[in-house]
């Protein structure tokens, strides 16, 4: 049965058509413009649940990134500031032998002395040291100078600064600790080999003149330079894993932006080239449809 084709019915399917090609060519434009192929979640339902996630990975990554850079900046200072330590005390020693042998005046007994109360000094500056405003030998109180005497504490030696943990997330279910105690470097209160008590006590010697004082002081501070030592090997044990983390982290960043990039960024290049089609397409559509819908039925009654 014949099928009875009319104007209307022409018309209709012309301009649905044409109205396609439109649209084509206005998503086309739009990817174009913003150099995404999702603009809006019905463009790629799928797409954007894997666009959502992506960024949300993307999100966590930067803040651990963040995280780690801050945990090598603590490591680093702690690092830092552990050599300086360990030269004052390797100074120390030096004075220690001179004061031991016996062959100094008085006089040079005081200078020598004089050195050992600065270098105390030096060793308080040492352990109050900050990063970004925080005490980094003071465990969790780091908004507290561990070493400051008080009405209660009036020798260093008595000092106990925090010996809590500072732990930082530097991956997904990883917690790290990047700080050290001033109690685990430069020694607990009561020790005999803490630094300030050797200290206090080789100048309580060197005032005496008492060698033998003075040579005990020696086994305290070689003692105290080997703990030392293995404080900051431990802090170089840390910066380690921190900077491998950092690494892996940056792995996934660049993983995470590709996978991101392939799901929402446009090929603009290929857009281009289909763009120009569809426009011929369109314009082609309409030159036509023009053609065929010009005449009409008062064409063929004159």
């Amino acid at each position: 049965m014949a099928i009875r084709v009319t104007s209307g019915m022409m018309s209709t399917q012309m301009l649905s058509n044409l109205n396609r090609n439109l649209n084509r060519m206005d998503n086309m434009s739009n990817q174009i413009s913003t150099g995404r192929k999702i603009n809006k979640p019905s463009d790629d339902p799928v797409g954007v649940t894997y666009a959502l996630r992506y960024r949300a990975d993307l999100a966590a990554n930067e803040q651990y990134q963040t995280n780690t850079d801050a945990a090598v900046s603590w490591l680093d200072a702690t690092d830092s500031n552990m050599q300086q330590a360990l030269d004052v005390t390797k100074r120390l020693k030096e004075l220690a032998v001179q004061g031991a042998n016996g062959t100094l005046a008085d006089s040079d007994l005081e200078a020598v002395n004089l050195e050992v109360e600065e270098l105390k000094k030096h060793l308080v500056d040492i352990g109050n040291t900050q990063i970004r405003g925080k005490f980094i030998f003071n465990g969790q109180t780091y908004d507290k100078a561990p070493y400051e005497l008080s009405g209660t504490v009036t020798d260093y030696a008595d000092v106990e600064p925090d010996t809590q943990g500072v732990m930082y997330s530097i991956s997904e279910q990883v917690t790290f600790r990047i700080n050290t105690s001033g109690s685990d470097f430069f020694g607990k209160k009561g020790e005999e080999d803490n630094i300030f008590k050797i200290i206090d006590n080789l100048s309580a010697a060197l005032n005496t003149g008492n060698q033998a004082g003075v040579q005990q002081q020696l086994q305290n501070i070689e003692s105290r330079s080997t703990k030392m030592q293995a404080a900051l090997s431990e802090v170089g044990a840390r910066t380690n894993r921190v900077e491998l983390v950092q690494n892996r982290l940056n792995d996934q960043n660049l993983n995470f932006t590709t996978l991101q990039s392939k799901t929402e960024d446009a090929d603009v290049a290929s857009l281009m080239i289909q763009a120009t089609s569809a426009q011929t397409i369109y314009e082609a559509s309409l030159k036509s449809s023009a053609q065929i819908m010009q005449p009409s039925l008062m064409d063929f009654m004159r």
